[in-house]
C-alpha cells in the first residue's frame, strides 16, 4: 500500500510557475511508476506526465515543454515542475503511482492523491 500527498498548489498569474510535490509512503517508492493528472470541473481526469524507475518520461502533448516530471527517491518523492501557466491549466492536480510501463490511462495507476488545486487567473 502507498499513500500519496500532493503540495505545492495555488494561485497563480498566467505566464507564472508552480512546483508541485507528491510525498510517497508506505511501501517502497523506486520500483513504482509516478505520473501526474490533472481534472477541472465538468472534464475528464487528464494525463499529464509519468517517469518511470528508469528516469524515463512520458508528456502529454498539451504540456510538452512547459511541465517537467521528475522524482527523488531518497526522499520518496515526485515533482511537477510547471511554467508558462496558462487559464486552462486551472484544475485539480493528482499524483499516482503504478507499476505499469509508460502508461497514460488512470486504470494503470494503483494509488492516487487526494489532489492539489491550481489556479491561473488571465
Amino acid at each position: 500500500q502507498v499513500q500519496l500527498v500532493e503540495s505545492g498548489g495555488g494561485l497563480v498569474q498566467a505566464g507564472g510557475s508552480l512546483r508541485l510535490s507528491c510525498a510517497a509512503s508506505g511501501r517502497p517508492f523506486s520500483r513504482y511508476a509516478m505520473g501526474w493528472f490533472r481534472q477541472a470541473p465538468g472534464e475528464e481526469r487528464e494525463f499529464l506526465a509519468a517517469i518511470m524507475w528508469t528516469g524515463t518520461t512520458y508528456y502529454a502533448d498539451s504540456v510538452k515543454g512547459r511541465f517537467t516530471i521528475s522524482r527523488d527517491n531518497a526522499k520518496n518523492t515526485v515533482y511537477a515542475e510547471m511554467k508558462s501557466l496558462k487559464p486552462e491549466d486551472t484544475a485539480v492536480y493528482y499524483c499516482t503511482a503504478g507499476v505499469v510501463w509508460g502508461s497514460s490511462r488512470q486504470g494503470d495507476y494503483d494509488y492516487w492523491g487526494q489532489g492539489t488545486q491550481v489556479t491561473v487567473s488571465s
